[in-house]
């Protein structure tokens, strides 16, 4: 069901996320709101090479 890049992608979004609570929650608010913007960003980033190798498949 997942491919192997599938899960990469996961990883680095859960890294990230736990980061970004660690740096927060430790009381670096600000660099804790940075990491916390790599999220999106890590799955927007996956989406759009899902589509492309699903788009190239075609």
């Amino acid at each position: 069901m997942f491919k192997q890049s599938d899960i990469f992608i996961l990883l680095a979004v859960m890294i990230s996320f736990i980061v970004s609570a660690y740096l927060w929650f430790a009381g670096q608010q600000e660099e804790g709101l940075f990491t916390a913007i790599w999220v999106p960003s890590i799955l927007c980033f996956g989406i759009y090479f899902k589509l492309m190798a699903i788009k190239g498949a075609k």
